[in-house]
């Protein structure tokens, strides 16, 4: 296929030399035959993926050795030159790499590959989508070599398919950066940068997240927290009892048995006792956490800060 039977006008400018040679002469178009893969000493994985938002499609071989490494690979593509060029980078970049290693390659690593300056982008932002079957079909490989389901790979919502950014790092990055709007989204991200399909409804393709929704609900988010934590230090020493387990429950929940939980961990509130100077609040470690020795030190002063800083300068933890 030459550029000529792919686009004419400007548009064909914004294509690198490197997509337009390998539109035409691809590397590592073809497949590998179990007789070769065998000749080489390797395992032949074989794995197929079409996007539904072009119609593209792409068959992904590697012949991959004893150790896990990608001796080997080629590919199938049935679709328009930009799938073809970003489909034969692909399987260049996972030559050499064990499996575990390719399913880091991204296709923000396959466009940047496939550029002839740092700073100029390899095709333009309308056809940035086409290079998402080669981050998807590498994952598919992965878990056909790894015998498990393609779901193990796609354990987070996926906001922005050009850039594969999830939604849990967006929502991270607008309260860590105080971002305020869609532009700075995309800038600290890359979110929003190519197709602009998760920008807001009415793009290239639907989507079920969009960042204008996002940063909103967001900063919503963030205004209902600043208030609740603006109210409950003011009003938790008039509070009923159940008032206040409920809101030390709250914050439980939010701040500490997530990080508690990573290491196998948990904690149960056990009662909350008013001294004379001290609101004492105690606790029972379960799990990993019950046999810790940070439980009196570190893990302790961490409970103890975050319960003070969102409840009450007066709270004291006591593990039980």
């Amino acid at each position: 296929m030459s550029k000529n039977d792919l686009i004419g006008g400007a548009l064909w400018e914004e294509y690198s030399a490197k997509v337009a040679a390998r539109m035409d002469n691809p590397t590592h178009r073809g497949e590998i035959t179990q007789a070769e893969a065998d000749n080489l000493g390797c395992r032949l994985v074989t794995a197929d993926f079409g996007a539904e938002s072009c119609g593209d499609a792409v068959r992904l071989f590697w012949a991959v050795d004893p150790a896990g490494a990608i001796k080997l690979a080629r590919f199938k593509s049935f679709g328009c030159g930009t799938a073809i060029a970003s489909s034969d980078m692909m399987a260049e970049l996972c030559i050499g790499k064990t499996v575990d290693e390719a399913v880091k390659i991204t296709n923000i690593d396959v466009e940047f590959a496939l550029r002839d300056a740092p700073d100029i982008p390899a095709v333009p932002p309308q056809k940035m989508h086409c290079s998402v079957m080669a981050y998807d079909v590498i994952k598919r490989a992965a878990a056909v070599y790894h015998g498990v389901d393609m779901d193990s790979y796609d354990n987070e919502d996926i906001v922005c398919e050009c850039a594969q950014v999830t939604l849990s790092t967006i929502k991270e990055v607008i309260r860590l950066n105080h971002l305020t709007t869609v532009e700075q989204i995309t800038d600290y991200t890359k979110a929003g940068a190519f197709c602009k399909s998760c920008v807001r409804p009415g793009g290239h393709e639907k989507r079920h997240f969009y960042l204008v929704d996002i940063l909103r609900d967001t900063l919503e988010e963030i205004d209902r927290e600043r208030i609740l934590d603006a109210s409950v230090s003011k009003d938790f020493a008039t509070m009923s009892m159940v008032q206040r387990i409920k809101t030390i429950e709250e914050v439980l929940d939010k701040n500490i048995r997530p990080m508690l939980m990573m290491d196998g961990g948990n904690l149960e509130l056990l009662d909350v006792k008013d001294g004379s100077d001290h609101i004492d609040v105690y606790i029972r470690y379960l799990g990993a956490c019950s046999g810790c020795s940070t439980g009196s030190t570190g893990t302790l002063y961490a409970i103890d800060a975050v319960l003070k800083e969102k409840i009450d300068p007066k709270v004291r933890v006591l593990p039980v």
